[in-house]
C-alpha cells in the first residue's frame, strides 16, 4: 500500500515543534548549499523562528549583495508593471518589501555597531570584519588626504607671510638708511637765517691774496708819498732861501 498524503498543519506540541524546526532548518540549509554547488546558483535563505531568531544562508560573501541584486530586479519588474496600462498595484506587497528592507538595514546597522551578534555565524562575523576593515582603510585614506591638503595650504600661507615680512623689513631698512643720510647732511650743512659762507665769499670784491702782492703795492704807494713829500719840502726850502 502506498503512503498516504500527510496533511501539513501546525504542530501543537511545543517540544515537537522545536525539534521539527531544527531538523527541517538543517535540511533546508543543506538543500540550499547543494543547489548552489551543483547548479552554480546564487542562493539566499532567511529563516526566522517563532521566537524571532534569525537563521540565514548565502552563497555570496555577503547577504546584502544578493538582496541588493534582488531589489534591482524587483524594481525593474515593478517599473515594467507600472508602465503597463491599467495595471493594479498591490500596496500590501510593496509595504511588506519596504518593511523587510528597513528591518534588514536596521539589523545591519546594529551589527556594525557591535550589537545583536549572537545570531551571527563565524563566517558572517569574518565577512563583517572584512567590510569594516575596508571601510576603515577608506576612511583613513580620506582623512590623510585632507590632512595633507590642509598642511600644504598652511605651508603656502606661511610662505606668503614670510615674503611679505621680507618686503616690509627691506622697506624699513631703506627708510632707516634714508633718515641716516638726511641727518648726516643736515649736520654737515646746517640751515641758518644768514646766507651761506660760500655765497658771502662770492659777493666780496676780488682781492689777490696770493703771495706778498698786497704788501708790495702798499710799500710802493708809501714810497711815492714819501717822494712827493720830499719834493714839496725841497720846493718849500728853495722859496724860503730866495
Amino acid at each position: 500500500m502506498g503512503r498516504g498524503k500527510v496533511q501539513l498543519r501546525r504542530i501543537e506540541n511545543k517540544i515537537n515543534r522545536q525539534v521539527t524546526f531544527s531538523k527541517r532548518r538543517a535540511g533546508l540549509l543543506k538543500k540550499a548549499n547543494e543547489i548552489s554547488v551543483l547548479c552554480d546558483a546564487e542562493v539566499a535563505l532567511i529563516v526566522f523562528s517563532h521566537k524571532g531568531k534569525l537563521f540565514e544562508y548565502s552563497t555570496d560573501s555577503c547577504m546584502d549583495n544578493i538582496l541588493e541584486k534582488y531589489e534591482r530586479y524587483s524594481f525593474a519588474e515593478r517599473q515594467l508593471i507600472a508602465n503597463e496600462p491599467e495595471s493594479p498595484v498591490n500596496w500590501t506587497i510593496e509595504h511588506s518589501k519596504v518593511k523587510a528592507r528597513i528591518e534588514l538595514l536596521q539589523r545591519n546597522q546594529r551589527h556594525y555597531m557591535g550589537e545583536d551578534l549572537d545570531a551571527m555565524s563565524v563566517k558572517d562575523l569574518q565577512n563583517m570584519e572584512q567590510q569594516l576593515d575596508s571601510a576603515l582603510k577608506n576612511i583613513r585614506s580620506r582623512k590623510n588626504q585632507l590632512l595633507f591638503d590642509s598642511i600644504s595650504e598652511l605651508q603656502k600661507k606661511e610662505k606668503a607671510i614670510q615674503e611679505q615680512n621680507s618686503m616690509l623689513a627691506k622697506k624699513i631698512k631703506d627708510k632707516e638708511k634714508e633718515l641716516v643720510h638726511q641727518t648726516q647732511w643736515e649736520q654737515q650743512n646746517p640751515t641758518t637765517n644768514t646766507q651761506p659762507q660760500y655765497l658771502m665769499a662770492s659777493q666780496l670784491p676780488c682781492v689777490n691774496m696770493g703771495g706778498n702782492t698786497y704788501n708790495e703795492e702798499s710799500e710802493a704807494r708809501r714810497n711815492e708819498l714819501d717822494l712827493a713829500l720830499d719834493s714839496l719840502h725841497s720846493c718849500h726850502l728853495g722859496c724860503f732861501a730866495a
